[in-house]
């Protein structure tokens, strides 16, 4: 990790926001394993899975409910009470999140919205370096809260910490799949694995670039990954910004730590407790050799607009700026605020948009499992006071038969 200043640092805020998700490199690879499941359904997905997941000849991809719910009992009390408290504090969020239905009435025209699930979701959980049973948590919670009927979690090689949290949920569709088959198997459909409507969850490169590859044909909620952290002080304790820079830089050697202040002696006491805290961490080390960065801005206004232009997907700021966060996943705020709370517990989304797609969205919700439909309903007089409006914008667009369409209800009405 090493601190820059002046052009150097506005060269490498150019760089950060003109940032993309590296998926050339294997697409060519991917298109062919999605195509291969496409077509040859459970054959590919099992070669696959026998490959690349630990799946054993003979083994069944879906997990039994017997293997789930002894995953449950097997599990720490600690383990236990845990995954219970941050559930109930991600369902209570996502409840919170959740739209209302309305209709409001205006002169006789009532207009409003209705809120439905969608029918089927397919939740992608990683299983590689670390189990993320909390992965598990935070998109199966929202899609139970939004009022998903039918929910399948994949996951490669599953830990039975991740099973554990499935057993918590009640989950029934569990399959022992993961990366790029996976995601093929979600989107198409195989002998063993029904499509989904939508895909979510974060995953390596190629479980990316396979969301990518099939979005036109399966709803997906975003391109994440790798981890992104940025955080905005001039004042503050040094060990507390290091150790949330380390946090977030042990999940991926290409993760990107970027700490922006306009102190110099900040940045470098930062630096120092950084290198510090990842010596034992050989990850996070490598990341921060990397792609670790102390920014020093001319004010605080240039660090917020350096901010703002990176759009990370975690950020944390003073309570003071809060306001001026306009692009990021997930702002955390103040110094008792760590980043690692939100990985886990507090309520808010883990999974988080990355490589600039914040600046047009922020992380999964509740909202990404629902539809809003409009809805709305005319009397006769409401009818004959908007058709001037309707029947001159009509004749315009040179759409006749729309105009007749009201100008032959006026004539009755």
């Amino acid at each position: 990790m090493r601190v820059l200043t002046g052009k150097a640092a506005e060269k490498r805020v150019r760089e950060l926001a003109g940032r993309a998700s590296r998926l050339d490199a294997v697409e060519p690879r991917v298109r062919g394993i999605v195509a291969d499941v496409r077509r040859n359904r459970d054959r590919a997905l099992l070669k696959y899975a026998r490959k690349w997941d630990g799946l054993s000849a003979g083994q069944p991809v879906r997990v039994a409910q017997l293997e789930i719910r002894a995953a449950w009992k097997a599990a720490s009390a600690d383990l236990r009470s845990a995954l219970e408290r941050a559930a109930v504090n991600i369902r209570r969020f996502c409840e919170w999140q959740k739209p209302a239905e309305w209709m409001r009435k205006n002169g006789g025209i009532s207009l409003g919205q209705l809120v439905r699930p969608l029918e089927s979701v397919g939740c992608y959980v990683p299983g590689g370096r670390y189990p993320l049973p909390s992965t598990l948590l935070m998109t199966v919670i929202p899609a139970q809260v939004a009022g998903v009927r039918e929910i399948r979690v994949v996951s490669p090689n599953p830990r039975p910490e991740t099973l554990a949290a499935g057993a918590l949920l009640g989950v029934t569709e569990f399959y022992r799949v993961g990366g790029a088959h996976a995601i093929a198997a979600l989107a198409y459909g195989t002998e063993s694995i029904s499509r989904v409507d939508k895909i979510v969850g974060p995953g390596n490169l190629y479980v990316t670039v396979a969301k990518k590859l099939v979005a036109f044909d399966c709803s997906i909620d975003f391109l994440a990954g790798p981890t992104e952290v940025v955080i905005v002080a001039d004042a503050g304790e040094a060990t507390f910004i290091a150790a949330d820079l380390v946090a977030q830089a042990e999940h991926d050697p290409e993760t990107l730590a970027v700490f922006i202040t306009s102190s110099r002696g900040l940045a470098e006491k930062v630096v120092a407790c950084a290198k510090q805290a990842a010596q034992d961490n050989p990850i996070a080390r490598q990341s921060l050799a990397a792609n670790g960065v102390a920014l020093v801005a001319a004010s605080h206004a240039q660090a917020l607009e350096w901010a703002n232009r990176v759009a990370p997907e975690h950020i944390t700021v003073a309570r003071g700026d809060v306001a001026a966060i306009c692009s990021a996943g997930s702002v955390f705020v103040g110094e008792y605020s760590p980043q690692a709370v939100g990985d886990y517990a507090s309520g808010p989304n883990h999974v988080l948009p990355t490589a600039g797609t914040a600046r047009c969205r922020g992380g999964l919700s509740v909202l990404d499992f629902l539809k809003l439909i409009t809805v709305q309903e005319l009397s006769p007089a409401a009818l004959r006071r908007i058709a001037p409006v309707v029947t001159s914008l009509a004749e315009a667009e040179g759409l006749e038969a729309h105009a007749e369409s009201v100008r032959v209800r006026c004539t009755h009405a």
